[in-house]
């Protein structure tokens, strides 16, 4: 038959199902065949001819026969998976199913109504017919999720068939092991099967339908308690799935080891079709999404009944019930390890692999899923992470992450982007290596938007973190914070190992280029109209004081371009020691910034010319689509503060009042003593915007961490004036050499203990990532379009 002839039998049978008004049996094959059995229409052939008004319309008018239709395409993909889909038509009909079911699903889920009817068992649904297996039946939602296991490794349909004769002999569905048949070599599997277009494709569609099943998420509200686990999620990923470990080390190992670089040839991709892109980006969105786990909440053990082979950790105690984040949490290999971070730091680098020819190389779409799963990785396995730290492997993520970072942060649509790369340079930084590995000098030249500088990768840090902050979005603000965060962590000096004794503080050189960069932070930031026009603004300023204070206290010599640029702007180091507290000047102040309503000074940085090859971070095009975002937890909920000790291990810190910054975070409970005494100190002004009072200046200028900086102008201000009208001095190498050799030794105050700042799991940020995640993965499926325009309540959808 050919594919109008099918096409248009199938849009009859969708024509006759809406207008039906009396139930249709479910034992009228006839009737329900027509959708699945002779047809062969792709996905994107079922929604053209699925309209959505139409689907809604049967829910709302006949839905006896919407619960049918679903009821009848579950049991045709359990009776596949258990026949094993030899012929082509058995084939044809699972996919029809499929396809059918995807379309379906969200319309379902968007009704409260609905939202239980998977749940629930079929009456009549026993084989037989009969009454007497009632008993056992299983909810729809358990028979559809195990049915879409089995078919991931269905021999001959999504895997090869490992028999040689086709002769009666097909592998018995029941007794195949699926981990002969994992889809890629990598994690726990050596070999790598041959690539198949079919099997591809096949997988692909079911993988959809799965991650159709799991998108019920999007349907509820964002939740305070993330508790709440979605139980399609839930069950797939438990010991009733006998194929969870086979299928979390496929779709790990499928995205791991893709190379979308394509042998090396220029345009090869434009010859080829590369039919792998698509399988990968399915398999790390289901990847990500069975991996959504607040590790914050979970402890409850369970006794794991799977065998893991070598490639997990047996040693550790039993790990969360979703065998997903289990599996995922108890690698431990060296050469998984190293499997999982190339494979992922080459995806990541992908798109600034700059080639002399335009659009020779394939360009990745999907690094927002990429460092979805890199997060997950960082945040359920600790071995993990400190093999990332452990070689300068590390500059591999961080280069990919600083480019997508300098690349939208004038792009409002890209937000969320921001805001995860910001979260993992946070998790990073708060461990001891991650200073170090900074160290390491920067000369890869990837055409960005930042002036030229000659440094270490510390350098590139700061200047693209100076660019966010000068020259971003304003919706980046809540982000500074976590910035500077980080580069107080990098900038510490590298702690000893614990045990070792103290090893001399870590040199590292700034270039001037950077301690420009910072110092020109430090001045927009201590403006008066910055500092008074916010309740948590002065934090800033504190952060950078304490990156200044670290670098003179441990890592004055090789840092005399810090110095140097600290002594040229020492004049802001005196407004801010004589900040004004009285009431008229904070008023006049205040008035200065009605009139001048930029974010940030602009000006008074020498932007020196942009990379060669670069181009300006460009805002977003008018129309583009983005989903709206949960609000991030303040700095004080995202971190814990350890202080350094003599032998580099960490002593965990309470908070301190006025380090607290609990204003504007969405957690809920007892607010923080700290915020109730900025309340206290400020007062509300007549339109119920906050307002400054002096008694909340005087609160914290006696804080301000000075006195370091102030001992060492008093020291070399007159010897660096002194040099200059002795030699008649404007060249600032003699000034550099004086200062690179001088010392400080003896003269300044006590150092203080360095303070790290770690990450620490939270609900806040476990449903943060949640809606970001599902918000990537609502935009990013547009062929076919899967929950467009269905009532989705866990983001709003947004025009720019």
């Amino acid at each position: 038959m050919g594919s109008a002839d099918s096409k248009l039998n199938f849009r009859k049978a969708v024509i006759q199902l809406t207008t039906k008004t009396q139930p249709v049996e479910a034992t009228d094959d006839a009737f329900w065949d027509q959708f699945w059995a002779d047809t062969a229409t792709s996905v994107q052939d079922v929604f053209a001819l699925v309209p959505a008004a139409e689907i809604r319309a049967v829910r709302e008018e006949s839905p006896s026969n919407l619960a049918t239709l679903c009821y009848k395409a579950v049991e045709k993909l359990v009776q596949g998976a258990e026949s094993g889909c030899h012929s082509e038509k058995e084939k044809q009909v699972v996919l029809n199913c499929s396809r059918l079911l995807t379309r379906v699903l969200p319309y379902i889920f968007e009704d409260p109504d609905w939202r239980g009817f998977f749940w629930s068992t079929v009456p009549g649904a026993g084989r037989g017919g009969g009454e007497e297996e009632d008993e056992n039946a299983r909810p729809l939602a358990e028979s559809l999720l195990l049915a879409i296991a089995d078919l991931l490794f269905c021999p001959d349909f999504t895997v090869h068939s490992h028999r040689r004769s086709t002769v009666d002999s097909a592998e018995d569905v029941h007794s195949l092991d699926s981990c002969e048949y994992i889809w890629e070599a990598g994690v726990g599997f050596a070999h790598s099967p041959q690539p198949n277009y079919t099997h591809d494709m096949n997988r692909m569609e079911l993988l959809k339908l799965l991650l159709t099943c799991f998108s019920e998420a999007m349907y509820l509200p964002p939740a305070p308690e993330s508790g709440s686990t979605n139980p399609w999620v839930q069950f797939f990923c438990s010991t009733e799935n006998r194929h969870a470990l086979p299928l979390f080390t496929s779709l790990l190992n499928t995205v791991c080891a893709y190379d979308p670089v394509g042998y090396g040839i220029p345009y090869n991709h434009l010859l080829f079709s590369d039919y792998r892109e698509p399988l990968v980006e399915e398999a790390a969105q289901v990847l990500i999404v069975t991996l959504d786990h607040d590790s914050a909440a979970s402890a409850s053990p369970t006794v794991d009944g799977t065998t893991t082979g070598t490639a997990m950790d047996d040693a550790d105690p039993p790990g969360p019930e979703n065998l997903f984040v289990n599996y995922l949490s108890r690698i431990h290999r060296e050469e998984d390890f190293q499997f999982i971070l190339k494979g992922i730091a080459r995806l990541l680098s992908n798109p600034l692999l700059q080639t002399y020819l335009p659009n020779s190389t394939k360009k990745i779409q999907f690094h927002q899923e990429l460092l979805v799963l890199f997060w997950k990785l960082c945040d359920f396995n600790k071995k993990f992470l400190f093999f990332v730290l452990k070689s300068s492997d590390v500059l591999d993520i961080l280069v990919p992450i600083l480019y997508f970072l300098n690349d939208a942060r004038a792009d409002q649509s890209r937000v969320g982007l921001m805001h995860i790369g910001v979260f993992i340079l946070l998790l990073l930084s708060g461990e001891r290596n991650f200073g170090v590995r900074l160290n390491k000098p920067y000369s890869v030249r990837v055409p960005m938007d930042i002036p030229v500088f000659t440094g270490t990768h510390a350098d590139l840090l700061i200047v693209v973190f100076h660019k966010i902050i000068t020259s971003g979005h304003q919706r980046l603000q809540p982000l500074f914070d976590c910035l500077l965060t980080i580069v107080v962590n990098g900038e510490g000096p590298a702690p000893p190992s614990a045990g070792s004794p103290p090893v001399s503080p870590y040199l590292k050189s700034l270039s001037m280029v950077t301690a420009n960069k910072l110092l020109h932070l430090l001045e927009a930031f201590s403006t008066t109209w910055f500092l008074f026009s916010a309740a948590q603004n002065h934090h800033l300023v504190f952060f950078l004081l304490e990156v200044f204070n670290n670098i003179i206290q441990y890592q004055f010599d090789g840092n005399s371009n810090l110095v140097y640029a600290i002594i040229r702007k020492r004049s802001v180091f005196h407004q801010l020691a004589n900040l004004p507290t009285d009431p008229p000047a904070i008023h006049k102040a205040l008035q200065r910034r009605r009139r001048t309503p930029e974010p940030l000074s602009r000006t008074g940085s020498q932007e020196g010319a942009s990379m060669e090859g670069s181009r300006p971070a460009a805002p977003a095009e008018p129309g583009t689509l983005k989903t709206s975002l949960v609000a991030t937890p303040g700095i004080d909920k995202l971190t814990e503060k350890s202080q350094v000790s003599e032998d580099g291990t960490l002593r965990s810190l309470e908070p301190e009042p006025h380090q607290s910054f609990a204003e504007g975070s969405p957690a809920k409970g007892e607010p923080s003593q700290a915020w109730r005494e900025q309340r206290r100190l400020s007062s509300p002004s007549t339109n119920g915007q906050w307002s400054p009072t002096s008694d909340w200046v005087l609160s914290w200028k006696s804080k301000l961490p000075l006195q370091t900086i102030m001992r060492l102008l008093q020291v070399l201000v007159p010897q660096v004036e002194k040099i200059c009208i002795d030699k008649g001095l404007t060249d600032e190498s003699e000034i550099l050499r004086f200062l690179q050799h001088g010392t400080l030794v003896g003269l300044l105050p006590v150092p203080h203990p360095i303070l790290i700042r770690k990450y620490q799991a939270n609900s806040g940020t476990a449903m943060w990532f949640r809606t970001y995640m599902w918000g990537v993965i609502y935009l990013r499926n547009v062929d076919p379009p899967i929950w467009y325009d269905t009532d989705v309540k866990l983001f709003e959808i947004q025009r720019v």
